[in-house]
């Protein structure tokens, strides 16, 4: 009898023991849920990110995204084929862990642009992934350490000696920027046309800037070219100096948007 009265006493406390336990773990998994849609992702979300995907043919593709300030671009190509496939972007924002995107432009279906699409992801450190989508993203960088890092609007063009400054309207060209990304897009929210892109990694170092081109939507000759620039930050703006990719002579002006629409 006692030795039964031990067995009963034992399988009990095994049995407390195992609810408490997953009690817990259901616990801490609400809690884990809970405190991450408590997180503000905007800070978390900005840099450049990839991932790979496959064009219609079944050839692989890479995806890089830059997200900076409150606006993202995203671009599908291959470097080997110097292939560019298709570039879209605009602003973003984050409430809890869904990701609202609008259109300010998109080379593949220009109906886009001025529509907005929502969708849910998942935050984990140096990856992500979105509801629905199987693919994984990768980071790059954070862009919290680059010079340049942002998203700059074109507001002055040197011509004939003379500077002309302009403040940009529906006819836009952006140059978006993390740590170690670049592209830039010219396109018309109006019209919603879509005029080029290029991109690809680039340094900032001791008023060099080298861009290491990977994509170019309107010439895919260039692509594997490097490009050296002077630039200077002056009264909080991007001043560039160089020679195009055509061998030109350009000096422009950028301005961060967060600095125009304030």
């Amino acid at each position: 009898m006692r030795t039964l009265k031990i067995t009963f006493s034992l399988t009990l406390l095994v049995l407390m023991l195992t609810a408490c336990s997953e009690k817990k773990s259901e616990a801490q998994e609400v809690g884990a849920v809970e405190k991450s849609k408590a997180l503000d992702y905007t800070e978390l979300l900005q840099g450049a990110w990839t991932t790979k995907d496959q064009n219609a043919d079944g050839q692989e593709m890479v995806i890089t995204t830059i997200v900076m300030d409150g606006y993202i671009a995203e671009t599908f190509y291959n470097v080997e084929r110097k292939e560019f496939d298709h570039t879209f972007g605009g602003s973003w924002t984050v409430d809890g862990t869904k990701f609202k995107f609008t259109y300010e432009f998109s080379s593949a279906d220009s109906a886009q642009v001025g529509t907005s699409r929502e969708v849910e992801f998942f935050y984990q450190g140096d990856t992500i992934t979105f509801t629905g989508d199987e693919r994984i993203w990768t980071r790059l960088d954070d862009g919290k350490k680059g010079t340049l890092s942002g998203a700059w609007l074109i507001t002055g063009r040197e011509r004939d000696g003379e500077m002309s400054r302009r403040t940009p309207g529906p006819r836009k060209t952006m140059k978006i920027l993390s740590d170690t990304r670049f592209q830039w897009i010219a396109y018309n929210t109006e019209t919603k046309q879509f005029m080029g892109s290029g991109g690809g990694t680039y340094t900032a170092k001791d008023n060099e800037y080298v861009e290491n081109i990977e994509f170019f939507s309107r010439d895919s000759s260039r692509v594997g070219a490097s490009l050296s620039f002077e630039f200077g930050i002056e009264d909080g703006e991007w001043h560039h100096r160089g020679l195009s990719s055509k061998g030109s002579p350009i000096h422009e002006v950028w301005t961060l948007r967060e600095s125009l629409e304030k």
